[in-house]
């Protein structure tokens, strides 16, 4: 697209120039954080993911959870995505003890690191654990392994039963969680997950259509999608997922611009589909790209701070954004 033509789509009625940047200005689940940008948005960091399909207890469970693990070991393979999954025998205790110790053996701070957890877990009101082959494995013991990963950027999302007694425990700065329940005492086996998976593959989660899915954007659709399982099935939910990408407010369902809950969880590019995948795995144009991306947060993180800005000043910055942004645009597009 023109840098005019953009210009022009892009500031909209937050400047009043124009509408629209192909929606991504006027999508909440495209607002980045603060404490990201403060980070630094590196031009070549990779990603490593990790999921563990855990303990089914029965055989339509066991079979469940390795599916989805399956199903997400495929959907994450990109350009500088690092995949781990490990499920069945494999997702005992001491496997994933080993494993979080590889990955803190590799990452470096600029890196990206997920955590996705499937399967159930338990709390007995004093202490959060996942279920795992053999010995489950406590959140605490999982925070720890987790904060000796020198990745900068971190994301734990456990689709588990009980799970919201997990967020107090992984909550910190730098790292958003997200949980399929509100709290320990939602302890029926959850569907979140398999929402969590559809999100990451469906074109429709892509709400501000940049060609890429971020956490807030998967969480919003996994859970709208799990609150439409329960209506049509009329059944009283037992699950509602919660985030926590502050590590000071506590859990919330849904984003705010007043307290910047979903900031930093809007910044975590999960997947990326069409022209920002091809772009990815061109070393050509992976520098743009992550520039592009880079400029996105910048412009949705001023829409949060414009409280807090004159109208002068929100104008200048934003069209300075946005004129660079059309720039890295057109590079990209040639």
């Amino acid at each position: 697209m023109k840098l005019g033509a953009l210009l022009g789509m892009e500031v909209g009625v937050e400047v009043g120039i124009g509408v629209g940047r192909r929606g991504r200005l006027g999508a909440l689940a495209a607002a980045a954080g603060t404490a990201w940008l403060a980070l630094g948005a590196p031009a070549h960091a990779d990603t490593y993911f990790l999921t563990v399909a855990g303990l089914g207890g029965e055989p339509d469970y066991e079979q469940s959870f390795r599916q989805l693990a399956s199903e997400l070991d495929r959907v994450l393979q990109g350009p500088e995505h690092h995949v781990y999954t490990l499920s069945g025998p494999g997702a005992s205790r001491g496997h994933i003890t080993q494993t979080l110790r590889d990955i803190a053996g590799l990452a470096k701070p600029q890196d990206d690191f997920v955590l996705i957890l499937i399967g159930h877990g338990s709390y007995d009101g004093f202490e959060y654990k996942f279920n795992v082959p053999g010995p489950d494995i406590s959140g605490r013991e999982l925070a720890a392994l987790c904060n000796r990963i020198p990745a900068r950027r971190q994301l734990i999302v456990n689709t588990t039963s009980a799970s919201g007694a997990s967020v107090a425990v992984f909550a910190r700065r730098g790292r958003a969680v997200i949980a399929a329940t509100k709290s320990g005492t939602e302890k029926n086996a959850t569907v979140f997950a398999r929402y969590w998976v559809d999100a990451l593959q469906d074109p429709t989660a892509d709400v501000d259509k940049n060609d890429a899915i971020s956490a807030l954007e998967a969480f919003n659709y996994a859970t709208a999608k799990t609150a439409a399982f329960y209506e049509s099935q009329k059944r009283l939910a037992t699950e509602h997922a919660v985030f926590d990408d502050t590590a000071r407010g506590g859990a919330v369902r849904v984003a705010s611009t007043e307290t910047g809950a979903g900031r930093f969880l809007s910044s975590v590019v999960l997947v990326r589909m069409g022209s920002a995948r091809a772009a990815a795995a061109n070393p050509a144009k992976r520098g743009l790209l992550a520039r592009k991306e880079q400029l996105e947060q910048r412009i949705d993180t001023l829409k949060y701070e414009r409280a807090a800005l004159s109208a002068d000043d929100y104008k200048q910055q934003m069209t300075q954004a946005l004129i660079e942004l059309a720039k890295v645009q057109e590079a990209l597009d040639k």
